[in-house]
């Protein structure tokens, strides 16, 4: 038997990727065009041609020895340097290797602060909707996850829901922007509110409350719009990125942990971090991989590829009558279910081969999550389905 609480956890866990696998078995049966998969936020632009080409310059080049064998927990420290020196070009600091930790994707760094940081019944709160597994990494290390439901109009941080949910228990705040689920970006000003009142909570509570900024969908903003840079609106700012989304290489888990030298206690949570590498078996970020960041920390996706799909499925749907708020970034689209039954909206949505993920999973309830990092054409042909859809319950 497995652990009481994992047990738990899967009980009440709604399962973005068994949706994807349901998709998979309709196919099957339906045909593969005629199934409209939006569940999962498995990018389908391909990776920039430096990606391959330099993971083959390293392979040729390096000594097989040395490549394959043990780096650092931390990383390899010309990776470091290098992405060091990235952060400070395009962000205007002063980050340096020893700030910088190499991790097999922003998932396991999420785990390993988790790990570093918390206590039994200890406290992290996240922005609603949220990433669903925030619950599970926080959970899985004995801690409580509190989430403080974003503004329900513009999914912007809401500053009293917010304060509410902090305590003298609180250890970690978890923030996503680009957001998955609903592909806001968190403004300026949302930011800088929630900088003022984890300063004074700080100060109140007499002890560090640190800022968890997670990124893999930093890169992917349209409209030339600018996502605000954490560390410079808060000293106790971690950094967690993941190359999955922007490089288009999610099965590759890829990123790092970032921290500027004058958050608090740095020297101890650095040791904190590089021994829960150990403890959780992630050992090491993959060599190969992080060699290959060295050509190409500069590179990303064609983001006009996702932003043209945004923009046909977003007016789309407002079209035929949906609501839906406007997504800034990421690959993902909130759109408010025709009944207040989320998960049982989904289950009618599949009456028309529409596969999507429902908000209540996210703690966003009311909501579905449409994943439209998909083919243009899927989206153009998907777009029947969700007339009749929306004629079912609007005739």
């Amino acid at each position: 038997m497995i652990s009481k609480r994992l047990q738990a956890s899967l009980d009440n866990a709604v399962c973005i990727r068994d949706i994807f696998e349901e998709g998979k078995k309709l196919a099957a049966v339906y045909g593969a065009e005629n199934i409209f998969n939006f569940s999962i936020g498995n990018p389908n632009v391909a990776p920039p041609s430096i990606v391959n080409e330099s993971m083959k310059e390293v392979l040729d080049s390096e000594d097989p020895l040395t490549l394959h064998g043990y780096p650092a927990n931390v990383g390899h420290p010309d990776v470091r340097q290098c992405i060091a020196e990235h952060l400070n070009s395009r962000y205007g600091l002063n980050y340096d290797q020893n700030g910088i930790v190499m991790t097999s994707g922003a998932a396991s760094a999420l785990a390993i602060l988790c790990n570093t940081f918390l206590d039994r019944d200890d406290e992290v709160v996240t922005f609603a909707p949220y990433f669903w597994e925030y619950k599970s990494y926080v959970e899985t290390m004995y801690g409580r996850l509190v989430p403080a439901l974003c503004d329900q109009t513009t999914l912007q941080p809401d500053p009293k829901t917010f304060e509410a949910a902090l305590s003298p228990r609180t250890r970690m705040v978890f923030i996503n922007t680009p957001n998955n689920p609903t592909g806001a970006v968190y403004t300026e000003e949302s930011i800088k509110k929630v900088a003022e009142i984890l300063c004074r909570k700080e100060k109140e509570y007499g002890h560090p409350i640190y800022l968890v900024s997670d990124e893999p969908y930093r890169l992917l903003a349209y409209g030339g719009l600018k996502v605000p840079y954490l560390p410079k609106y808060y000293k106790d700012t971690i950094v967690v990125y993941s190359y999955s989304k922007t490089l288009s290489i999610p099965g590759e888990r890829v990123g790092y942990i970032a921290m500027l030298d004058n958050v608090t206690d740095f020297d101890n949570i650095l040791a904190g971090i590089t021994a829960s590498i150990r403890y959780l078996g992630y050992v090491n970020a993959p060599s190969l991989q992080q060699k290959m960041l060295l050509k190409c920390v500069d590179a990303t996706v064609d983001v006009s590829i996702y932003e043209r799909s945004r923009d046909l499925l977003y007016q789309s749907l407002t079209g035929i009558g949906y609501d839906c708020i406007h997504p800034d970034g990421a690959f993902y689209l909130f759109m408010r279910a025709l009944e207040p039954d989320d998960a049982r909206f989904c289950e009618r949505a599949k009456e028309e081969r529409l596969l999507m993920a429902p908000g209540t999973a996210f703690g966003g309830p009311g909501f579905v999550r449409i994943s439209y990092c998909v083919p243009y054409d899927v989206i153009e042909r998907s777009i029947p389905s969700f007339e009749r859809l929306y004629k079912k319950y609007r005739p």
